[in-house]
C-alpha cells in the first residue's frame, strides 16, 4: 500500500528544497541574500545573519544547515541548546552569547573576526574553532577546562567568570590581551608563553605564578601586585625586588615567576 504525504506537508515544500517555514526564517534574519549551494546542499549567505532576540528567542535553526557566510553570523539572546546547523565558515564575527548552550559542537571552524560564546552553560570548549583571527570570549560559563580552545587567537582571549582550576589547553599564541580573572586558579600552568599586550589574572586564589608567560610587552596584574608596562623582563623584576617596592607576600609570589627561575635560565644557557 502506498503512503501519500498529507496535503499540508506537501504544500509546505518549495523550489529551494526548504520548507516555507525555513524560507521565512531565512528571509526574516538575513541581511543580504541567501541561496542553497547545489554542491553541498547547505545555505550560503552573501551578507550577514542576525537572529538577535530579547523576548522571543529561537530554539533552533529550524533544520536549516548553513555553509559559508561572507559577513557576520549572530544568534544572540535566543534559547539555543545546540549549534547544529551553524555555518561551517564565517568571514566576519560569530556570536552565540546568551543562549543555553552546553557544548560548542557544530560551531564554525573558520572565523575571520571575533568568536563570542559567553553567558551560556558551557562546561568545556570542545568543538571551538582552532584559529580565530579576532577576539575569543567564553566568559560567564561553567567551564572547568580550556581543552579544545583555539590554538591561535588574533585578538583578546577572555575566559573570565568560569570554574577553571588550570589553564591547560589555553591558546599558546595570543596577539593582544589574556584575561583569566574570577576563576579558581592556584597557578598559571598552561598559560600562553607569549602575550603581546596585557595579562590579567586577578581574583584567583593563586599560590604560585608557575607557568606565567615569559614574554609580554604590556602589564601583568594579579591580586598581590602589578608589573607595569616595560617591567616584564628579568632586569626590571630584579630592581623591583631589590628596592622592596612590594609587600613581603607580593615579593614571595613574584619570585615564583618563571622568568626569575634559575632552572629556566640554565636551560637557555645550555641551548646557546
Amino acid at each position: 500500500m502506498k503512503h501519500l504525504l498529507p496535503f499540508h506537508i506537501y504544500e509546505s515544500q518549495t523550489t529551494s528544497g526548504l520548507t516555507k517555514k525555513q524560507e521565512a526564517f531565512l528571509n526574516r534574519y538575513t541581511k543580504g541574500t541567501w541561496s542553497v549551494n547545489p554542491t553541498t546542499g547547505l545555505v550560503d549567505i552573501q551578507g550577514s545573519f542576525d537572529s538577535y532576540s530579547v523576548n522571543k528567542g529561537e530554539k533552533s535553526f529550524f533544520g536549516v544547515k548553513f555553509g559559508n557566510v561572507t559577513g557576520d553570523f549572530a544568534c544572540i539572546g535566543n534559547k539555543l541548546q545546540s549549534l547544529e546547523g551553524a555555518p561551517k565558515k564565517v568571514d566576519g564575527n560569530f556570536d552565540c552569547n546568551q543562549n543555553k548552550l552546553q557544548s560548542l559542537e557544530g560551531a564554525p571552524q573558520e572565523v575571520g573576526g571575533n568568536f563570542y560564546c559567553h553567558k551560556n552553560k558551557l562546561q568545556s570548549l570542545e568543538g571551538a574553532p582552532q584559529k580565530v583571527d579576532g577576539d575569543f570570549r567564553c566568559s560567564s560559563n561553567l567551564i572547568q577546562s580550556l581543552v579544545g580552545a583555539p590554538r591561535e587567537v588574533g585578538g583578546d582571549f577572555i575566559c573570565t567568570f568560569n570554574q577553571l582550576q588550570s589553564l591547560a589547553g589555553a591558546p599558546q599564541k595570543v596577539v593582544r590581551n589574556f584575561f583569566c580573572e574570577y576563576n579558581e586558579l592556584r597557578s598559571l600552568a598552561g598559560a600562553p608563553q607569549k602575550v603581546r599586550r596585557n595579562f590579567y589574572c586577578t581574583f584567583n586564589p593563586l599560590q604560585s605564578l608557575e607557568g606565567a608567560p615569559l614574554e609580554g610587552k604590556g602589564l601583568f596584574e594579579c591580586d598581590k601586585f602589578r608589573i607595569m608596562r616595560g617591567e616584564w623582563n628579568m632586569e626590571e623584576l630584579v630592581k623591583i625586588l631589590e628596592y622592596g617596592r612590594l609587600s613581603q607576600k607580593a615579593m614571595e609570589l613574584i619570585l615564583t615567576l618563571p622568568i626569575l627561575n634559575p632552572t629556566y635560565w640554565n636551560s637557555k644557557i645550555s641551548e646557546n
